[in-house]
């Protein structure tokens, strides 16, 4: 064999070896994640595997900071058991909050933290009548008078105001004249969009906001 033909050989082997190389970082990195419960999450012997875990968002657990949103998870068949930490790096759906179900789909790291790179969040519906739930323009009217009272509004979610929980106000609500923001960190159910019709449970703050502690649909 002449020194030509083994150089080729030479070149040819490092392009194969590249390659494989490359197959199988893209294998591995797209591996299916194991199904493991928050428990055998937290107790580790997971570091640097991809799994998938299931369990409802502690309660005032989650914060933001950017883009990187951190929460912790518990399981709720084993609510004393130890939560699972979450930092997960995108934009939170607006179903997401206290309580919700939360499929976390990425890697463990050596700290016991998961780094997640799939977020689905899980709400029931939940309907609730309108009898007796005032408009909104209606309760603003009373002005003052309405502070702190705990009252039933009812009213659809205006377009475009719908956000993630932990940033303030979750949506605006409005009976078509006059608008009023809602603050609720908790679960919304998927189907409480752009325009539904809802019935909200909770009092007006003396900023003019509604501290809901119940957003529904309007049965």
């Amino acid at each position: 064999m002449n020194a030509k033909m083994k150089r080729r050989l030479v070149a040819v082997s490092g392009i194969i070896i590249v390659v494989l190389i490359l197959v199988l970082a893209f294998v591995g990195g797209n591996s299916a994640a194991t199904t493991v419960s928050v428990a055998q999450a937290a107790e580790g012997g997971y570091a640097g595997k991809k799994v998938q875990v299931s369990g409802n968002v502690v309660e005032n657990s989650f914060s933001t900071d950017g883009n990187t949103l951190t929460f912790s998870i518990y399981d709720p068949e084993n609510e004393s058991g130890q939560p699972l930490k979450v930092v997960y790096e995108g934009a939170a759906s607006s179903t997401f909050g206290n309580d919700v179900t939360a499929i976390c789909t990425g890697h463990m790291g050596d700290d016991g933290v998961l780094a997640c790179s799939e977020l689905v969040t899980k709400c029931p519906s939940k309907y609730e009548s309108a009898t007796d739930a005032l408009e909104v323009g209606r309760l603003l009217g009373y002005g003052p008078d309405m502070v702190g009272t705990m009252v039933k509004v009812t009213g659809t979610v205006a377009p475009g105001t719908l956000k993630p929980a932990g940033e303030g106000q979750r949506f605006v609500v409005t009976d078509g004249t006059e608008e009023m923001g809602v603050m609720f960190d908790g679960a919304l159910s998927e189907e409480v969009a752009d325009g539904a019709t809802v019935v909200i449970t909770g009092s007006l703050n003396n900023d003019g906001d509604f501290d809901a502690t119940e957003v529904a649909l309007q049965a």
